[in-house]
């Protein structure tokens, strides 16, 4: 009887630990909803993100009532460091968001992006960190992916999946690679400048989180058109901001708008009144302006 009993322990473990692996993971979290003041709560949220062991390395604001943090830290950097494009993951956003009456903090989910990533581990600890500081309503963004499904996320047959980025340009080195970004995203011809820079430890990767703004004949690279577009659920997924450039050697890559923006809307339509056919001009726009920004004179 009492190897029967321990039978069944061991088979009830088991499936627990199946179905925990199996967890559904959503790309956003909400820390926090609310009423409050816009610039106070700015300032609350960066002071926990200190507290809490993180670097704020920028702060964007594409449009009214949205304040969108850029943290990284020690295990951020160096877990990017151990993956193949991993400088993806360096960092994390954090959404401040005046949405009517109510504040809204949210923030990336970093098991969810770890393994969208591939990145080489889960980013438990930076989960749990930034609950801490940050608090923990709920999960959203989507129905939900495993970590199995996320590890080979693309949105539909023919779209590209992680290891596809584009390529924007490559140059005669790293150091010349890294120049030409800088001095691109400096002049902001394209609509194009820089948000944060964060270098990778131990390898030739830097990357830079960039905003994007257009004119009316350029709303398909605008942060502010396509978020207008897609960002349409409560609570609001401003956290999909900003974009990357990735200088790897002495390439410089993007992920496809085709994946990225996906990434962070799994769940949006093809077609219909918010969908991806909306911002259909988007991924080969913001793939021509981030290529000339890189140094490409082609």
């Amino acid at each position: 009887m009492s190897k029967m009993l321990k039978l069944v322990g061991a088979l009830a473990l088991s499936l627990c630990a199946t179905m925990a692996s199996a967890q559904a993971l959503k790309p956003f979290v909400l820390g926090f909803k609310g009423a409050g003041d816009l610039a106070q709560k700015v300032a609350e949220t960066k002071t926990a993100l200190t507290g809490a062991g993180f670097t704020v390395v920028g702060t964007y604001s594409p449009y009214p009532n949205t304040t969108i943090l850029i943290a990284t830290s020690d295990e951020l950097k160096g877990t990017a460091a151990k993956s193949e494009h991993g400088g993806f993951g360096a960092a994390q956003r954090i959404s401040v968001v005046k949405n009517k009456d109510e504040l809204q903090v949210a923030y990336t989910n970093p098991p969810y992006w770890a393994n969208i990533y591939r990145m080489s581990g889960d980013l438990k600890g930076t989960a749990d960190k930034l609950q801490a500081a940050l608090g923990k309503v709920e999960d959203f963004g989507a129905k939900g992916l495993t970590a199995a499904e996320l590890r080979k996320y693309h949105y539909k047959m023919m779209m590209p999946y992680f290891d596809e980025p584009d390529e924007l340009v490559r140059h005669s080195s790293h150091e010349e690679a890294i120049k030409q970004v800088e001095a691109g995203l400096a002049a902001g011809k394209q609509g194009v400048t820089k948000v944060y820079r964060i270098d990778i430890p131990g390898k030739k990767e830097v990357v830079f989180g960039v905003a994007m703004k257009g004119a009316d004949k350029d709303k398909f690279i605008d942060d502010k058109y396509i978020m207008s577009q897609i960002d349409f659920k409560d609570p609001k997924s401003a956290a999909h901001l900003p974009y990357e450039i990735l200088v790897s050697d002495a390439k410089v890559f993007a992920q496809s708008a085709r994946f990225r923006i996906a990434a962070s809307f799994p769940d949006l339509s093809m077609m219909g009144e918010n969908s991806f056919m909306k911002i259909m001009e988007s991924p080969d726009a913001m793939k021509k302006a981030l290529a000339y920004t890189a140094g490409d004179k082609d």
